[in-house]
């Protein structure tokens, strides 16, 4: 063990001559274990709620989304695209359309956000029966065809499932000039019926979306084999940032490819950037709690005077004794972030087995209580934070230490 290591624990854990400075050490080191377990908990939640939006999306977001660079189709029957039905690591491949319309029911309209998807939907999508309050997923059969609304769409209208009055849908012709003398000849209209009310508690979706039929969708505005993009479920063994590499360099400049993270980009972000805003915010609280640490080593060097004369007679010289006192403040620092660390982790364990901190009433939102996922990546920054604004701490009473004022009284 070195001897400034050996000194500065022996400082730290033996009796004071005043016991204020035991008190303000004490403090010291709670202040720095506090903050750190907070901001390990605070950053355990954002990834948590992170976590939570990113398995709603998934629900109705794909696996992988491949959309142009410019305009807005896709050529479906090109010879990039087709050539992506042979690749192994590609389980199903489904064209969708996705415009704005206007949807209609009785006297009630609203604009909505329409998506035709093909008939292997719940095969690039999964089980999304659970995301159901109302109905099948049903979208095409023999005579008619059928839609899905979000519940805040279906509310909004006032309709259900398997009413017999159909939704109408409308939306401008896209290869036609607007006819002024008699508007509604400039829109074309697609009838249909509601088969399933879902809901994903997601305001963008669930207050917006219309999931109907690829071949509906198409007809109401005049394409044949494009569409807005491609949404791709890859097999359950294929590497899922391998094959987006590829298929981005198959296809080249002209399309992205983007996994569900990308696809929720704005979203994420935003989290994320409040995340590390609320964790500066925090840093910014430790640096006051710092100042702990500054007026405990501070009054421990005056506290040791003798000692450090003493150590200067046994031939100790400036750097030894420096190293000693920046020593007993990492020390401080580092106990500090240690047992906050662990209180930290445990605080997050508990709370993802019991739930203990609720939201609000069972059943008032998403979750009932806070979500939380701890990594270590974050415990990793933190520490790496706390221990180094604890070493600046340090460094400003041996620096004023090194003036020899305390040495030279001794003298």
């Amino acid at each position: 063990m070195p001897l400034s290591l050996k000194i500065a624990l022996r400082y730290l854990f033996s009796p004071k001559s005043h016991s204020a400075i035991t008190f303000i050490s004490v403090i010291s080191v709670l202040g720095m274990a506090v903050t750190t377990m907070a901001i390990i908990c605070t950053l355990s939640v954002y990834n948590g709620f992170q976590e939570l939006i990113g398995s709603l999306c998934s629900r109705l977001d794909p696996q992988i989304k491949i959309l142009p660079v410019s305009g807005k189709t896709l050529d479906t029957e090109s010879a990039e695209i087709t050539d992506l039905y042979r690749w192994s690591e590609i389980a199903e491949i489904m064209p969708v359309v996705e415009e704005n319309a206007l949807a209609v029911f009785g006297k009630n309209q609203m604009p909505v956000h329409l998506k035709g998807v093909g008939g292997n939907f719940k095969a690039v999508h999964g089980d999304v029966d659970d995301i159901l309050l109302d109905g099948e997923f049903i979208l095409t059969d023999t005579l008619e065809n059928w839609v899905a609304l979000g519940a805040g769409v279906a509310s909004h209208l006032e309709t259900g499932t398997f009413f017999s009055r159909p939704l109408r849908l409308y939306a401008p012709r896209r290869k036609a000039r607007v006819n002024l003398a008699n508007p509604s000849t400039s829109f074309r209209e697609e009838n249909s019926y509601v088969s399933g009310v879902f809901a994903v508690d997601q305001q963008e979706y669930d207050e917006s979306w219309v999931i109907a039929p690829l071949a509906l969708v198409r007809r109401l505005y005049d394409y044949t084999t494009e569409a807005t993009a491609l949404e791709l479920r890859l097999q359950d063994d294929a590497d899922e940032a391998a094959t987006i590499a590829r298929l981005q360099n198959r296809l080249g400049g002209g399309y992205r490819v983007l996994n569900r993270l990308q696809q929720q980009a704005t979203t994420f972000n935003m989290m994320q950037i409040e995340k590390w805003i609320t964790f500066l915010i925090l840093i910014f609280i430790l640096m006051i709690a710092t100042f702990n640490v500054i007026g405990s080593l501070s009054m421990l060097i005056i506290d040791k005077r003798e000692n450090i004369h003493t150590l200067r007679s046994l031939g100790a010289d400036d750097t030894l004794i420096s190293r000693i006192f920046l020593t007993e403040g990492w020390l401080i620092s580092a106990i500090g972030a240690g047992g906050g660390l662990l209180a930290g982790i445990v605080l997050c364990r508990l709370q993802e087995a019991f739930g203990w901190l609720r939201m609000g009433d069972a059943g008032a939102f998403i979750v009932d209580a806070y979500p939380v996922r701890f990594y270590w990546s974050d415990a990793l920054v933190v520490l790496l934070v706390v221990v180094l604004i604890g070493l600046l701490a340090s460094w400003f009473p041996v620096k004023y230490m090194q003036s020899d004022r305390f040495s030279r009284e001794g003298e």
